[in-house]
């Protein structure tokens, strides 16, 4: 088939990359004119698993194109991917902007039956204002469709290539048709494809993600309440895991949910709730809790060095909001750094792939190291931000030797206490 992904980020070229993969003839569309020539050059603009594979392979074979022209890219496809961003505004709501505006454009520009799909995540009912958009100037027939995405950053192509399901919202027969063919390769092993309708759609991924970050922040009350009564939460978490109607998956305590996903979408729903004059009291808290627990990390910091940084190194390992990506949107260790930034720390800081994103935030306000034991050399603690597979078997011997104070905070819970006290550390971690 001929598919045009409007929009290049995280969701836009993991789709597009993917569709060619199966085969798809497919266009991405981008109005960064030096993303685009860099794409064309087989340059890949973000870092994730696999991606750089398959992007390499479709870009060789013709299957993927780039252009900044959309109308280039309208006269190519049949099926267009609206995968624009929806940054949440100051009172939460997702800011459609970008979405609408470009819906705006394709109007004039059909010319034949086009099927115009939602990728982005957006507000229940917006399938409609895109119609709506669309509806103002186009003269042939079209039909919007939304169809979430479910991609785990870290494991966006895998997740893409072999989805846990398929929502497609849409009560056209013909999209239904189209979409079920285009969709086919990628559920051979008999995952579903659910159909439905738009709204339910929509409400469906924002549903979805606020369940998650409402598991990821009960867990972290839960870990609060375990140094409290003296319980360990690990064995909380693999307890109450097994129970099949909880699962095991979100149970990690840790220093809060972060990425371009998590944080917008509970805020999204929230504001809609009160647009609709309801008061969704559960999402409240989750996000209360999830910037709370930031500073519940920092605090015992700064409980075991009395207030008082001023002057001490800390070295970080970990910026990126979680491990095999270079995304830092929503960060906890940006939380993290502003603390002990504040409180007169000195910050060296390592991490696989975010450093180079961080630095264009913070420039010289912290330190970066070439490796994570670099940072090590004469600091006063380690605090570890992100769980990364790299540091999770570091050679201890290695750490003390280059720090001045064997003194490990762990935000991951990536080590186990009893480990750490007989290698002679100082080892506090979250819950336990």
């Amino acid at each position: 088939m001929n598919v045009c992904v409007i929009g290049t980020g995280y969701v836009g070229l993991v789709t597009g990359t993917c569709l060619a993969e199966t085969g798809n003839q497919v266009i991405c569309v981008d109005i960064d004119k030096q993303k685009v020539e860099n794409m064309k050059q087989g340059i890949v603009p973000i870092y994730e698993p696999q991606l750089d594979v398959f992007f390499e392979r479709n870009l060789k074979q013709g299957r993927l194109h780039f252009t900044t022209d959309l109308a280039e890219g309208v006269q190519h496809a049949d099926i267009l991917f609206l995968a624009l961003p929806t940054p949440p505004g100051e009172d939460g709501s997702a800011d459609l902007s970008y979405v609408l505006g470009v819906a705006r454009q394709l109007g004039p520009m059909l010319k034949s039956y086009k099927i115009i799909i939602d990728k982005s995540t957006v507000p229940v009912g917006t399938a409609d204002l895109v119609r709506a958009e669309i509806q103002q100037h186009a003269k042939v027939e079209f039909d919007v469709v939304s169809n979430p995405e479910f991609l785990r950053e870290g494991f966006a192509v895998e997740d893409f290539m072999k989805p846990d399901r398929i929502v497609i919202g849409t009560e056209s027969p013909k999209a239904r048709e189209i979409l079920n063919d285009l969709y086919a390769p990628y559920v051979r092993q008999g995952n579903p494809i659910y159909f439905m309708d738009e709204r339910s759609a929509e409400m469906t991924k924002y549903a979805a993600n606020s369940f998650l970050a409402t598991k990821i922040s009960f867990m972290n009350e839960i870990a609060r309440l375990c140094e409290r009564v003296g319980a360990n939460v690990d064995q909380v978490r693999l307890g109450i895991g097994s129970d099949e109607r909880i699962g095991k998956r979100f149970l990690f305590p840790g220093l809060g949910y972060g990425g371009s996903c998590f944080p917008k979408d509970v805020q999204a729903l929230v504001h809609t709730a009160n647009q609709n004059e309801y008061d969704f009291k559960i999402l409240q808290a989750v996000m209360e809790v999830n910037q709370s627990q930031k500073s519940f990390f920092v605090q015992k910091i700064l409980h075991h060095f009395q207030g008082d940084l001023k002057g001490k190194k800390i070295a970080l390992w970990g910026l990126a909001f979680k491990p095999d990506t270079d995304d830092i949107r929503e960060a906890p260790a940006l939380d993290v750094i502003e603390a002990l930034n504040s409180a007169g720390a000195q910050i060296v800081a390592f991490d696989p792939e975010a450093m180079e994103n961080v630095r264009q935030v913070l420039g010289d306000s912290i330190g970066f190291a070439n490796s994570a034991y670099e940072t090590l050399d004469d600091a006063d603690a380690l605090v570890i931000a992100t769980e990364w597979g790299v540091f999770r078997n570091p050679n201890m011997d290695e750490i003390k030797t280059r720090m001045k104070t064997p003194l490990v905070f762990d935000g991951r819970n990536i080590f186990q206490p009893s480990k750490m006290k007989s290698l002679g550390f100082q080892y506090i971690s979250i819950g336990r």
